[in-house]
């Protein structure tokens, strides 16, 4: 197994340049998570710019909708995680020009790992996509910008 490289994960006040969640990310999502029962909901509604098939969603898009769900469940928690595993299940083609629900929740937690889950639906309530994460829990602090 390689080595870690030492990441600070001091994030500067007022960071917004993250491509999932940055407010100031001309290229980005811009996703706002709210809390939603015992976890987050974000609605996006993606257009041209992220399709990868005529009128669909690139997968690597929705991968990324995934990814930010499960680190706002565990940040909407006051810990900070690095995503280690993200496995991904994509059900069905994903049209752009919709919204999609992003909800993501925490299946289980330790000292040092949380287990986390997310899903991305259409209007209808359909399911598109499915993640499970590991992430390693870095510190038991929130996330500039990542705050509840």
């Amino acid at each position: 197994m390689g080595i870690w490289p030492q990441v600070s994960m001091n994030v500067p006040e007022g960071y917004s340049k993250c491509f999932g969640c940055g407010q100031d990310n001309p290229h980005g999502l811009k996703l706002k998570f709210a809390p939603e029962g015992q976890g987050v909901k974000a609605v996006f509604t993606p257009d041209e710019r992220y399709q990868g098939w005529p009128g669909y969603l690139h997968g690597g898009i929705v991968g990324c909708l995934l990814d930010e769900a499960v680190g706002y469940a565990a940040s909407s928690t006051g810990v900070r995680v690095v995503t280690a595993k993200l496995e991904i299940r994509l059900k069905r083609l994903t049209p752009i020009n919709g919204p999609l629900t992003v909800t993501g929740y925490i299946v289980k937690k330790t000292r040092k790992v949380m287990r986390s889950a997310a899903v991305v639906s259409l209007a209808d309530g359909t399911v598109v996509a499915e993640a499970d994460a590991t992430q390693f829990v870095v510190e038991t602090t929130s996330i500039p910008g990542h705050e509840r």
